[in-house]
């Protein structure tokens, strides 16, 4: 039996690996490859209080903010005050963000009042951090990686959780792997949407999964739009241009070459997530065109080139330059909601905890704050290892038979409901919504559904019912929240509304209900 079983390997993973191999041998299992996450993707950074002209105390009051009041304000005094001991202790590891005068160079982003972004290779910070702990992982002997292992569902018996049934895509047969311990690490659902930022493995099947298994699953309709994608024609896949580029000074820009952003928030530019989508998306309408201007035409070429080699290169690809004009859009980018965690990552399965974009602590509220991602799964990754210890081992394990199998037929059915739902989702539940808009998905949700039968045990049945589970608890939620906050705007219902500071929890078997905030 493993001792630490850790799904997915994007940050939260590989640092819960990491920290969990001082107590006890672990394997990581991972969809496709280790470097394929949103994490290794990630460039703008990672937030938490390192100068002395910053305090916790303002950056846990930007987070609340942003949060639109549905953060719980513990998880963020917890984010806050420990994010600069988790930097600490990476840095003493070895990991080393960008420095400037012998200090780290400390960037501005949306949302936060303070330089408080760490940065790593410029625009590559994922791509670094999480390169430095796939080099700890991998040179430790305690360590076991498995690629291309699909996980299908968790080993549960009288809510404990035993390990994790999976698909060995390169054997093309079905594991089962036990273990005293497993967490759920497998990021966000935004690639359920046509135009995202995400890898295509991010589809929220780990979400799927835990709803299933019984756990608590809070906040779905809370998907956060990036602003600043890079337009390019016919392409559903977006590549994200940092809210780092703003933090520099970059500018947004309408069809008549005027800054639109200026009237709408004191911040301009550099107002929060959720603002700044639905202006840039409002805009694209006004000037009947699918991107608005972010131009850095003002701004020194040569520290736009030092500062972001990695987007000028991506920018060059597609003929662009980013020391110029460049056209952007909204993509969806981040999952808010998520598995109902404790302070601890615990679930309401025994022995199974959650970490990072797939965990839904409170930090978030309505609209994440930016980079305050990439610091949770540290922060987090910590905390759940270390109640970990509290378990003993298992004295009885029960036993699981395997029960799948795979109809490759089935293969070109379920890729064809896949971009079928990415459609309906982005037009359905997208940055705008309504009544009609999310009661005509959840109709297609409910036919397809009703198509897939009653065939049980086969793998790509099981990932279209995954599929259509994460579409149905996103757009669920957003039906029933009828008012506007942070991530989900409602056109029928735009203003926020007190009686909705709530959370929303669906459970499988049980009708949607609503939590209050800061309500232990």
């Amino acid at each position: 039996m493993i001792k630490y079983l850790v799904i997915g390997s994007g940050l939260a993973g590989l640092y819960t690996a990491h920290k969990a191999a001082a107590l006890g041998p672990v394997t990581v299992v991972t969809k496709k490859g280790i470097r394929e996450s949103n994490s290794y993707n990630a460039q703008g950074g990672i937030a938490a209080v390192t100068a002395i002209e910053d305090d916790p105390e303002i950056h846990f009051t930007d987070t609340v903010i942003a949060g639109r009041g549905l953060c719980e304000n513990r998880a963020v005094e917890i984010l806050v005050k420990e994010a600069p001991e988790r930097i600490r202790e990476i840095i003493s590891e070895g990991m080393k963000f960008d420095t400037e005068n012998g200090k780290l160079s400390l960037g501005l982003e949306g949302g936060h009042h303070r330089h408080r972004i760490l940065h790593a290779g410029g625009d590559s910070t994922g791509k670094y951090i999480t390169e430095f702990l796939i080099s700890k992982v991998e040179s430790d002997p305690r360590i076991t990686v498995l690629e291309n292992m699909s996980v299908i569902d968790f080993l549960v018996e009288d809510g404990v959780c035993y390990g994790a049934r999976c698909w060995n895509e390169d054997s093309d047969r079905e594991e089962l792997l036990y273990a005293e311990h497993t967490f759920l690490t497998t990021g966000g659902t935004s690639a359920i949407y046509s135009r995202t930022t995400n890898p295509d493995t991010t589809i929220g099947d780990g979400i799927a999964m835990a709803y299933n298994a019984g756990c608590r699953i809070i906040d779905m309709e809370f998907i956060q739009f990036h602003p600043t994608a890079l337009y390019v024609e016919d392409s559903p896949k977006a590549f994200l241009v940092s809210e780092a580029v703003r933090g520099e000074g970059a500018y947004l820009l309408d069809k008549a070459g005027k800054r639109f952003m200026l009237p709408i928030h004191e911040l301009a530019e550099l107002a929060p997530r959720d603002i700044v989508a639905r202006s840039i998306f409002k805009q694209m309408a006004l000037d009947d065109r699918p991107y608005v201007v972010l131009s850095l035409k003002h701004l020194d070429p040569d520290k736009i080139r030092s500062r972001f080699p990695n987007i000028l290169a991506k920018c060059a690809e597609f003929g662009y330059d980013l020391t110029d004009n460049i056209p952007v859009a909204p993509a969806a980018h981040y999952t808010v909601g998520g598995v109902a965690s404790d302070l601890y990552g615990r679930t309401d399965i025994r022995r199974l905890y959650v970490c990072g974009e797939v965990a839904s602590t409170g930090i978030m509220g309505a609209n994440r704050l930016a980079s305050n991602s990439l610091i949770e799964c540290l922060v987090f990754a910590e905390r759940a290892i270390t109640v970990s210890e509290e378990f003993e081992g298992i004295d009885r394990v029960p036993h699981f038979d395997k029960l799948y199998r795979k109809d490759n037929s089935a293969a070109e059915n379920y890729y064809a409901l896949k971009r079928q739902i990415a459609h309906t989702m982005n037009n359905c539940s997208g940055i705008i919504r309504s009544e009609l808009l999310l009661s005509t998905g959840l109709n297609l949700v409910k036919k397809e559904l009703k198509a897939l039968g009653e065939r049980k045990y086969e793998y790509y049945d099981e990932a279209s019912r995954k599929l259509l589970t994460v579409a149905w608890l996103i757009m669920t939620a957003a039906r029933f929240r009828k008012e506007s906050r942070g991530g989900h705007y409602r056109e029928d219902y735009p203003v926020l509304k007190e009686e909705f500071a709530l959370h929303t929890v669906q459970q499988a078997g049980c009708r949607l209900t609503t939590k209050k905030v800061n309500e232990n």
